[in-house]
């Protein structure tokens, strides 16, 4: 099955979703919060905690808790797949691209494909915690995966170290 070009079928696409991850002992329909797996710190570039769902037999998207300690936020970054955070709980910030947008529990925060963007925990006693929903895996099977970190920096700093790479 061609995933690019003239090739392309978006019946035997979809038909292949269907078929490669069907509910089992592997891949449960139920996942419980202490069967989370923690990605390991040197692999989220900073001071959050990511726990992704992946057993889930999802095949498009993928589904994270996220954890940002009090006072502290996420890396400035951007990447191709859209994504949706649910704030299960605290209070904080969000800047996306040259927006920025305070939210707190019960608050959804979109951050559209390639846009930089950063969350912060205005909080400096309790953790925000997310429920963060991506489309990473969709584009994963279509081999348009690409995310950048640029650290734990500013706006212009980010837009600076990668000024020559827009695409």
């Amino acid at each position: 099955m061609a995933l690019s070009g003239p090739d392309f079928s978006m019946t035997e696409f979809l038909g292949a979703i269907s078929d490669t991850v069907p509910p089992g002992a592997a891949r449960p329909f139920v996942v419980h919060a202490a069967e989370l797996e923690r990605l390991p710190a040197e692999q989220v570039h900073n001071p959050t905690e990511l726990a992704v769902a992946g057993r889930l037999p999802t095949a498009t998207f993928e589904i994270f808790r996220q954890t940002i300690p009090p006072g502290l936020s996420s890396d400035m970054q951007r990447h191709h797949h859209e994504t949706v955070h649910y704030v299960i709980s605290g209070d904080g910030h969000s800047e996306v691209e040259d927006d920025t947008g305070s939210w707190s529990a019960g608050d959804f925060v979109y951050t559209p494909p390639w846009t930089w963007h950063r969350h912060y925990n205005d909080s400096t006693e309790h953790p925000v915690e997310f429920l963060t929903i991506e489309n990473s895996r969709l584009l994963g099977m279509l081999g348009l995966v690409r995310r950048q970190s640029a650290g734990l920096v500013t706006m212009a700093e980010a837009r600076a170290r990668f000024k020559e790479d827009t695409a």
